[in-house]
């Protein structure tokens, strides 16, 4: 962190897709006092974000829940920012009809072996070979019949039936069967050594620059739009509103069982190597 004759300067990174893009609109675009503190957004897609947060490089950023596992140390959750599938997630998709037991052992792209959607995956099904690549290219990769099926993140979700792929499972309606919960996805993390006050103050604007969008839908969208990445505006509206939400202003009591339950599955399976002790830090004032 710099400092300025102003005040602080925070580094905010955060994915380039149009649902952060609409989170932080506020931030972005001078639409909330900062009380002197200087964000600087740095956009990375979200496996970058969670290698550059193991080497402790942001003081703000956005991770997978699944890498949070191995920044706790360093890192702790703001109560603010979550991505939540409410029965809803990554999905599991093929060129050809495939079910389940099809998958076994096969070969499917992921986008990261941090990214909470390979925790899903490997808690739906652990045997399969996993391809690690960029999530934009996951879609190619299976239209092309470089591997057996493909986990989708960001809008791929929303976009890959008319591409003419076919769903095999959809992580968070399956961990919802299983849980009665939302599936965790992602969340921002600030890093402990900050100062106690400027921790709690950034929680607050951070939450504030959500609100603001959430109230502001229009310009929020207008915003988010540069990210969509090939949505229509119906489409990006729907994709931030699976993201952006009541569960975005602050995880609750369910989010938070929701997140401990899915890195304890985690650890229990094997696929996370240390037990984890979750802690968030909010606004200051209990929010």
């Amino acid at each position: 962190m710099t400092a300025t004759p102003e005040g602080p300067t925070i580094h905010l990174a955060h994915s380039p897709d149009s649902d952060d893009a609409f989170m932080f609109y506020a931030l972005a675009d001078g639409k909330i006092d900062t009380q002197g503190i200087t964000y600087v957004h740095e956009l990375q897609d979200i496996e970058t974000l969670n290698q550059r947060a193991l080497r402790g490089e942001l003081e703000v950023t956005a991770v997978s829940i699944h890498a949070y596992a191995y920044l706790s140390d360093t890192y702790a959750l703001l109560s603010h920012g979550a991505s939540m599938g409410d029965r809803y997630g990554p999905r599991l998709v093929s060129r050809t009809p495939m079910s389940k037991g099809d998958i076994r052992g096969g070969r499917i792209a992921v986008p990261g072996p941090l990214t909470s959607a390979y925790l899903a995956l490997r808690l739906y099904e652990p045997d399969f070979d996993a391809v690690f690549m960029s999530f934009d290219a996951i879609d190619g990769a299976v239209l092309n019949g470089e591997v057996d099926a493909g986990l989708l993140i960001h809008e791929a979700q929303l976009t890959y039936a008319s591409q003419g792929m076919h769903l095999i499972a959809d992580m968070g309606e399956w961990w919802y069967n299983e849980t009665a919960l939302p599936l965790p996805l992602g969340g921002n993390v600030i890093r402990k050594d900050l100062d106690d006050g400027l921790k709690h103050t950034v929680s607050r604007q951070l939450r504030d620059s959500i609100a603001y969008g959430l109230s502001h839908r229009d310009g929020a969208l207008d915003h988010a739009m540069r990210f969509a990445r090939g949505l229509d505006r119906a489409d990006a509206d729907t994709f931030v509103g699976m993201y952006v939400n009541d569960w975005t202003l602050d995880y609750g009591d369910r989010g938070r069982q929701a997140i401990r339950l899915f890195l304890d599955r985690g650890v229990e399976s094997g696929v996370i190597t240390r037990p984890i002790t979750v802690e968030f830090v909010d606004d200051g004032n209990g929010s």
